[in-house]
C-alpha cells in the first residue's frame, strides 16, 4: 500500500542524512534548520508503511514557496513512487499559495524534463565552486563586522530585496546556527552585504552571499576566506549575475556542481545583481 503523508521531525533528519549520502553535502545543522522554517512543509511516500521517501514542500508566502530535497531511498526508485510524491508535493503547495504565486526548484540536469512537465519553465543556472585554500592576497576590509552585531531587522530588510519573501525568524536562526561564521559589509552606518558560511559535512558552504556590488561581495568572500583559513569554501553561484560567477573564477574556484533554477508561476521580482550566492538549493 502507498501512502502520502506529512513527515515528522526524525524523517527530515533521515531526508537530510540520505542527501549526504547522494553526495548533496548538506549543512551539519540543515534537519533542525529546514525543520524549524516550516514543519508543515515536507511530505513523505511510504509502501507498506515504511517510509521510502520524501520531500521539502516550504510555504515561504502566500506568493512564494520552494520544493527541494526531493529523494527516494535507492532501493525503492523505478516504482513510480517518486512520480507519485512529487506530484503530490507541487498539488499540495500550489493549493497553499495564491493564485499569482510561484514554486522555485532546483534540478539536477537529468530531472529538468520531468520538472518541465510538470509546469516548471527554466530560470537560469546555479554553480557550486569550490575554494580549496585561501588566496595568499586575501585581506579583511575594516568594514566587515560580526553579523550578529547588527539589528535582525535591518539584515532581514536587506535579505528581502534577494529573496521572494521576508524571512526574519529563519535568518536568526539561520545567522547563529552552530559553528556558523555570519559576517556583515557596513559603510557609514549602512548595510551593503552580507554572507553566511554554514558548516557541512564536507567544508563550509557560504549561503546567502548578498551585496550591493562585486566589490562588496569580494570583500566578503575575503573575509571568509581568512576567518575559515582551514576549511573548503563552497558557493553556489547564479548564471543570471555575471558578475558572481566572475568573482569565483578571480579566486579559481573549481565548479563542482550545478543544478538548473526552474519556477512554476511567474519569477519572482527580487535584485538579482545583488545574488553572489543563493541561500540553499534545498528549501530556496
Amino acid at each position: 500500500m502507498i501512502e502520502i503523508r506529512p513527515m515528522t521531525e526524525t524523517e527530515v533528519r533521515q531526508l537530510v542524512a540520505w542527501a549526504g549520502d547522494e553526495g548533496w553535502n548538506p549543512g551539519l545543522n540543515d534537519a533542525d534548520l529546514f525543520w524549524r522554517l516550516d514543519r508543515n512543509g515536507f511530505l513523505a511516500v511510504c509502501e507498506n508503511r515504511e517510509f521510502v521517501g520524501g520531500g521539502a514542500v516550504i510555504r515561504h508566502s502566500e506568493a512564494f514557496g520552494f520544493m527541494g530535497l526531493f529523494i527516494v531511498d535507492k532501493p525503492y526508485r523505478g516504482k513510480g513512487l517518486g512520480t507519485q510524491l512529487w506530484f503530490a508535493r507541487r498539488d499540495r503547495l500550489l493549493a497553499q499559495l495564491s493564485p499569482n504565486g510561484s514554486i522555485g526548484l532546483d534540478g539536477v540536469d537529468a530531472m529538468v524534463p520531468f520538472y518541465a512537465n510538470g509546469g516548471f519553465e527554466i530560470f537560469t543556472r546555479h554553480r557550486r565552486f569550490l575554494l580549496a585554500q585561501p588566496a595568499a592576497t586575501a585581506k579583511r576590509s575594516e568594514m566587515i563586522v560580526p553579523l550578529d552585531t547588527l539589528p535582525l531587522a535591518k539584515v532581514a530588510e536587506y535579505d528581502r530585496q534577494c529573496f521572494p519573501a521576508y524571512r526574519e525568524i529563519y535568518l536568526g536562526h539561520w545567522i547563529n546556527q552552530p559553528n556558523a561564521v555570519s559576517l556583515g559589509y557596513v559603510e557609514e552606518g549602512v548595510l551593503l552585504g552580507f554572507g553566511v558560511a554554514r558548516p557541512c559535512l564536507v567544508g563550509y558552504k557560504i549561503g546567502p552571499l548578498f551585496a550591493d556590488s562585486p566589490d562588496v561581495a569580494d570583500e566578503l568572500l575575503q573575509a571568509f576566506q581568512l576567518q575559515l583559513s582551514s576549511q573548503p569554501l563552497l558557493l553556489d553561484a547564479p548564471d543570471n549575475n555575471p558578475d558572481a560567477v566572475d568573482l569565483c573564477l578571480k579566486y579559481r574556484m573549481e565548479e563542482v556542481f550545478g543544478c538548473t533554477r526552474m519556477y512554476h508561476g511567474p519569477p519572482p521580482e527580487i535584485a538579482s545583481e545583488k545574488i553572489f550566492g543563493i541561500t540553499t538549493m534545498e528549501v530556496g
